[in-house]
């Protein structure tokens, strides 16, 4: 039985549930959300508008997306109690310190205990607005200072800058903030949108689903990708290095940080719009050489393409958080900031025609044996 049994370890390449929110073709290297291009995404429009699409499936217009801005704008409080739970967990790790916090929303709030599309949408777009808050707010809080209390004028992107950093961010690195969030906010079966969508399949409500996309996410071989190319630019240290790091890892066999994708074998689609930001970012803040180095070492590592070493997203991401002095360990909680929509979309989808996710594990273990009383073994 065990020889006749096809074993998909991963899960890969299994077709577990149709969707129609976001299309991966890996060899193309090309994504879509709601079948529009991430490239027209990326340059046309804003977080709130992919939000919107993502989770309603199309565009809006001016006042749909006005209507949506103000509700999203509207979830920008806390209850008192968490930032006492900020406070108390405030040597934690801020993914740690996220998770503890959403989970407390749960018992917090009377309306996340609703089932159903349309609570699982409303509570989603509070979350949306909640998570970059909690972040915020500890980072605010372990390094001795008072929160920053949101500013209604700004936009998603631009207000969590002003939140986390006290001062209000120019256009451009808004906008280069706003660029990551989009590129962020889906990818199809990732391993956090899966394990959100087993949490939603035993009929659990929308905050434990986040919980469990949060805890997923934490995990180094789902959201450190950014952490680890910016420890890979810092050991570098100069342009003139990037190729002989190159040439030493490929001779001990070890990966390059921010090459190569589980779907994708062409360059990643979203990398190619934050290589230009980190430049001008790069210049913006008087730190060019961030940005010399990365392409230092995309230069290296061009013979390596053709067996699908390509750039990935999170090659320029962790620069662009380098370079508002953000401390690497935020680097996944900024990613989670990204895909609530995603997570919020994958979640409704799965409730709309739920089934509990179970897969099987083939035994292959000891055949059927005899019980021995304790004082015979």
């Amino acid at each position: 039985m065990t020889d006749s049994v096809k074993i998909n370890r991963g899960l890969k390449g299994v077709y577990f549930e149709r969707s129609g929110v976001s299309h991966i073709d890996g060899s193309k290297g090309e994504l879509l959300y709601r079948g529009y291009s991430i490239d027209d995404l990326a340059t046309q429009s804003t977080f709130e508008e992919v939000c919107y699409l993502l989770i309603h499936g199309e565009l809006p217009n001016a006042e749909q997306l006005a209507a949506f801005d103000t509700a999203l704008k509207a979830g920008r409080e806390l209850p008192d109690e968490i930032y006492t739970i900020i406070a108390a967990c405030e040597d934690g790790h801020p993914m740690d310190v996220l998770r503890t916090a959403v989970s407390a929303l749960a018992a917090l709030e009377p309306q996340s205990q609703q089932i159903g599309e349309e609570a699982f949408i409303a509570n989603g777009l509070r979350l949306t607005a909640q998570v970059p808050m909690i972040i915020a707010a500890h980072e605010a809080i372990r390094n001795g200072r008072d929160p920053v209390e949101a500013d209604p004028d700004l936009s998603h992107a631009a207000n969590w800058l002003w939140m986390l950093k006290g001062e209000k961010p120019s256009a451009e690195a808004a906008r280069l903030a706003d660029i990551d969030l989009i590129l962020h906010a889906e990818h199809g079966a990732n391993a956090s949108s899966f394990a959100a969508r087993v949490t939603v399949g035993t009929e659990a409500n929308l905050h434990g689903a986040i919980v469990t996309a949060l805890s997923t996410l934490a995990g180094p071989a789902h959201g450190g990708a950014a952490e680890d190319v910016m420890k890979m630019v810092t050991e570098i240290g100069t342009p003139e290095n990037a190729a002989d790091y190159v040439k030493a890892k490929r001779k001990a066999r070890e990966p390059v940080t921010g090459f190569g994708h589980r779907v994708y074998r062409a360059e990643d689609p979203r990398a190619r719009h934050m290589r230009e930001g980190v430049r001008q970012l790069g210049e913006e803040m008087g730190a060019p050489e961030w940005y010399e180095i990365l392409q230092g070492v995309v230069e290296a590592m061009k013979p390596y393409a053709r067996h699908g070493l390509n750039v990935n997203v999170d090659f320029y991401s962790g620069v662009i958080y380098q370079l508002h002095g953000i401390t690497m360990d935020l680097y996944v909680p900024i990613f989670a900031i990204g895909r609530m929509p995603g997570w919020i979309v994958q979640c409704v989808e799965q409730q709309r025609q739920n089934i509990l996710i179970r897969p099987l594990t083939l035994y292959n273990g000891p055949e059927k044996r005899t019980w021995v009383p304790l004082e015979d073994r």
